[in-house]
């Protein structure tokens, strides 16, 4: 029967007679065999990696996916150590794979949790060519790595008809734009393209002393469920409408989209406000009007 053993390393220096904390990293390790440090593996800030290290958010990561899908072929990007690795493989029968750039974690893997077989790729998320390794839909889950976190978003759009789910922690910033709502700052580009496809939940934040090495900021965990339906608009229109309405977000969309060609009288009720003002299906009614009466159409 697995247990689990917590322990802290405490770093101490001496600086003007003073003992001063540099760091305490908190290590949730699966067997207490493990506690050899030359088996643990380094986090490696190139790669903006910061395990996590408490058992119970990873189960309640694993849970916002698990008991909200059915499709069988789960990918998780960036495992690191293994923390959401261990549930997702105990909690069901799916076939869970991984994706990592990290050879030394890689071989931690291979060595720590020998039921990921084949399934273990030693490849970056962002290059993976999903049609190569999944036959049909599948749902990614992840401690994301902060460098590539909105890169992963972007591919997770660009491959929507394949991936229903998406569930993992970003820093708390881009989960919070992720998930926004019109009206404030951190609603933006990010927001409107992925929920014109998928309705985002923000779950829950995490604190910075539950990863080894602590990030300098919080993170928060959010769920997207792809929509049953498309925006009823020209797709590549609308992300250059909502591209070039926040270029210059605190302009006024008389201004803000002049380049379209439309005049006030055309723009109506747009003409006066801004783009965080705007909600989703404004921004569908807006690629319209600029289809229909805009240059946009001109030049096509």
């Amino acid at each position: 029967m697995n247990i689990y053993l917590q322990y802290y390393l405490h770093f101490l220096f001496f600086r003007n007679g003073r003992i001063k904390i540099l760091v305490v990293i908190k290590l949730l390790l699966q067997n207490p065999s493990l506690c050899n440090m030359s088996e643990l593996v380094k986090a490696k800030k190139n790669l903006g990696q910061h395990f996590l290290n408490d058992k119970n958010i990873a189960f309640n990561i694993v849970d916002g996916l698990l008991s909200h899908s059915k499709v069988e072929d789960v990918l998780e990007v960036g495992p690191g150590m293994g923390v959401l690795t261990n549930y997702l493989l105990n909690a069901s029968e799916r076939k869970i794979w991984a994706a990592e750039i990290d050879h030394e974690s890689i071989l931690y893997l291979q060595k720590n949790y020998p039921k990921l077989e084949n399934r273990l790729l030693e490849k970056s998320f962002l290059d993976l060519d999903f049609r190569e390794f999944f036959q049909s839909e599948l749902i990614v889950i992840g401690n994301f790595p902060y460098n590539i976190s909105s890169q992963i978003v972007f591919k997770v759009l660009d491959n929507k008809e394949l991936i229903p789910m998406l569930v993992g922690m970003f820093q708390k910033e881009v989960a919070e734009r992720l998930s926004a709502k019109p009206g404030g700052k951190e609603y933006g580009i990010i927001s409107v393209i992925t929920q014109a496809y998928y309705q985002v939940d923000y779950l829950f934040t995490v604190h910075e002393d539950v990863f080894t090495p602590p990030p300098k900021v919080k993170s928060g965990v959010i769920r997207m469920i792809r929509k049953s339906e498309l925006p009823n608009c020209n797709q590549s229109l609308l992300k250059t409408v909502v591209k070039t309405a926040f270029n210059q977000r605190r302009k006024k969309l008389r201004n803000a989209i002049s380049s379209f060609g439309i005049n006030d009288e055309q723009l109506g009720l747009f003409a006066g406000k801004r783009a965080e003002e705007l909600s989703l299906q404004d921004f569908v009614d807006l690629t319209n009007l600029v289809q229909e009466k805009g240059q946009w159409k001109k030049d096509k």
